[in-house]
């Protein structure tokens, strides 16, 4: 083996082996979500591959987006290292962690690094999600019994209703695989271009205002659990006023909890690496590139979802 290929082993074959861990991981989500049980009959595992290939498509194209761009620009990046998540966690992982061994001191540089990563992913995604939602069936909602609602964005929204037109009252899309794979992609988007600190839109914010950036990622820090009791509010109190009690209710109040833990792990990353963005150069964006920051922050308001996933 030459010394090139030992070097790229070396680097690569943990990556690789998460990557491998966790397609089994989506898998097994995926068949679990068409009622197949791998548990007892391992053979149904491949049930979930319209589910687990479409959704590992589009984090690796995310990942590969930050990887690809990082090392034309010789930013020191690691290759991505996928979280895999065993059942019963519903997408079978939680995505992955790019390691940037040092500071991107190019502002350009910090814009294409940070960008690619979610254009990338959403080149990907918005096929997926379009031919999912055109092959998912519009059916009564069930008489009985809870569901759970998927997040709805303004993007998610006017798919919707582009490929399936007004949706009667008492129905909804009820998404297969594929498409909640596709919708699961526009999530991972919204959660990453967050403004904040290390995150994708953390660094398009940077490199878009510079220091300002800091002041607006301690601001998004403290609305977090404002927005989640205000998605609370917003869903339960109708009912409240209407009468309802017990579950009904309380599955409303908690539509916003998912933000009350996204504040948690951005909290957590905050006293670990600080929240102030790492400087860079003096220098300025070019003007395309500032076309593509201002682009970016305009789809996170596309992709945004008051709540994530809530019993309805």
């Amino acid at each position: 083996m030459s010394e090139i290929a030992r070097t790229w082993w070396a680097e690569w074959r943990t990556p690789l082996a998460l990557i491998v861990l966790t397609f089994v991981s989506t898998l097994w989500a995926g068949a679990l979500m068409g009622g197949s049980d791998p548990w007892e009959r391992p053979l149904e595992l491949i049930a979930g591959w319209d589910f687990a290939l479409p959704l590992m498509a589009i984090l690796l194209a995310h990942e590969l987006g930050h990887y690809v761009v990082g090392r034309m620009h010789r930013v020191d990046i690691s290759p991505p290292f996928f979280v895999p998540m065993p059942p019963p966690f519903m997408l079978g992982t939680m995505g992955a962690v790019i390691r940037m061994r040092g500071e991107i001191r190019d502002r350009n540089a910090l814009l294409d690094v940070g960008a690619a990563g979610p254009l990338a992913g959403m080149v990907v995604a918005l096929p997926v999600l379009i031919y999912g939602i055109a092959t998912s069936p519009v059916q009564p909602l069930p008489e009985s019994g809870e569901m759970l609602i998927e997040g709805r964005s303004l993007l998610y929204v006017a798919l919707l209703y582009a490929l399936k037109g007004p949706i009667p009252e008492g129905h909804d899309i009820m998404l297969s695989s594929t498409a909640f794979a596709g919708w699961a992609g526009l999530l991972v988007t919204m959660m990453n271009l967050l403004p904040f600190g290390q995150l994708d839109g953390g660094h398009i914010a940077y490199a878009l205002l510079g220091k300002t950036q800091d002041r607006i990622a301690r601001a998004v820090l403290a609305v977090l659990p404002v927005v989640a009791i205000a998605t609370g509010l917003f869903y339960a109190w109708p009912l409240y006023a209407s009468g309802e009690r017990g579950d009904p209710l309380m599955g409303s109040a908690l539509a916003g909890v998912s933000w009350l833990v996204w504040f948690a792990v951005l909290g957590l990353m905050s006293w670990l690496s600080g929240i102030d963005h790492p400087p860079f150069e003096p220098g300025a964006l070019t003007p395309g590139r500032r076309v593509v920051a201002i682009g970016c922050l305009v789809l996170f308001v596309l992709l945004f979802m008051p709540s994530w996933m809530r019993a309805g």
